[in-house]
């Protein structure tokens, strides 16, 4: 929650930062992009690390991290600094501290039948800090500056350091099969499916941090307040935190592969429909509520996807590379959009970008062969 809650109020400070540093939206738009490719080409490493000596130590390492690297950003006054800053430092936070690792030490701790409910809870925790920091962090920046907002909410985020410690010496992958990492790492870089997983997984990374980074000013461009933007946001947090206990307990029933694909079908229809339509703050909340209802859906169906082929013993570190082609999209959709405005003065390139892509992850998941490489 405090993790995925702080990472998602990052699209609160592109404008006050921006505008107060006198920068570009492509030098703000630059470091949210870096921090997500940081995020995932360090994740397979971390993922390893606590597939091998459990969670606690990743956790940790990622809270300190996290935490100074919020406090870095909030002093930067280059865009150098704050790509140390917001993209080095919070990326390799939220490496430890993300999906990959959480999610693995819940998906070991419960059976086959119901692992997929249990980390659709997870995804849902992580919306329900969405839904809460979001408030709290455009509170902050009205009350007392952007500056001062993002101090507190590094503080916050140290939090994460003890919460992880108690995790220590806990949940190892020591268990399931004798397989080495290295054959399970050709097992899955050999299997077409995983790699039709990956590539649909980018269009959702594009999609998201796209939507988290640009909406808000989207929203203030075209004559709507700063604090509708964040409710858009918050919203989409609300909505998710059903959306994601949904899809982990659909998934528990129904072919993941399907349900992935009809979720971006549905974004596909939503984002269409939003720009289509005259923007007014009812339509906002509307869109913001059937994005919000698939935007972390696709996480624990990839993860559990992901371990009902190949297993939960190197979770961690296959969710973790799959998660790579999120983030790899993530780094082109935030960068895209600052870039893309800059030029153009406008996002509707990148929207129409948005549409095109949902289309085709959905046809990608179709084809994918969901089953188990062996016995559970």
């Amino acid at each position: 929650m405090l993790a995925l809650g702080t990472r998602q109020s990052f699209g609160l400070f592109l404008r006050p930062m921006s505008m107060d540093l006198g920068w570009g939206r492509e030098a703000f738009s630059f470091a949210i992009a870096l921090q997500n490719l940081v995020w995932g080409c360090a994740m397979p490493f971390m993922g390893a690390i606590a597939d091998r000596y459990g969670a606690g130590r990743v956790l940790a390492a990622g809270g300190f991290a996290y935490g100074a690297g919020l406090l870095a950003m909030a002093h930067s006054t280059t865009p150098l600094a704050l790509n140390v800053a917001a993209g080095l430092l919070v990326g390799f936070g939220l490496a430890c501290t993300g999906f990959g690792v959480v999610m693995a030490v819940v998906a070991r701790a419960f059976p086959p039948e119901k692992r997929s409910l249990a980390v659709g809870i997870v995804g849902a925790c992580g919306s329900f800090g969405q839904f809460a920091m979001l408030p709290w962090g455009q509170a902050l920046i009205s009350a007392y500056g952007w500056l001062s907002a993002l101090v507190v909410l590094g503080l916050l985020s140290f939090l994460i350091v003890p919460l992880g410690v108690a995790l220590a010496g806990r949940n190892a992958a020591e268990h399931e099969s004798g397989q080495s990492i290295a054959a399970a790492l050709g097992e899955a870089t050999q299997h077409r499916g995983f790699w039709l997983l990956t590539g649909s997984f980018f269009v959702c990374g594009f999609q998201t941090i796209f939507v988290m980074t640009h909406l808000p000013a989207y929203l203030v461009d075209r004559g709507m307040s700063a604090n509708e933007g964040m409710i858009a946001l918050a919203v989409i947090g609300f909505f998710n935190i059903a959306g994601s206990a949904a899809a982990g307990a659909l998934g528990g029933r129904y072919s993941k592969r399907l349900l992935l694909a009809w979720i971006y079908i549905i974004r596909a229809v939503a984002i269409a429909a939003f720009i289509a339509a005259p923007l007014t703050a009812v339509g906002t909340y509307l869109f913001a509520a059937v994005l919000g209802f698939t935007w972390l859906g696709t996480v624990p169906l990839t993860n559990s996807l992901v371990g009902q082929i190949f297993g939960v013993k190197y979770l961690s570190t296959l969710f973790s590379i799959a998660f790579l082609g999120h983030q790899l999209g993530a780094f082109i959709g935030a960068w895209t959009g600052g870039a893309v405005f800059d030029l153009t003065n406008s996002y509707a390139p990148v929207w129409t970008a948005s549409i095109a892509l949902s289309v085709l992850a959905a046809a990608l998941c179709v084809p994918i062969d969901e089953r188990a490489l062996r016995p559970a």
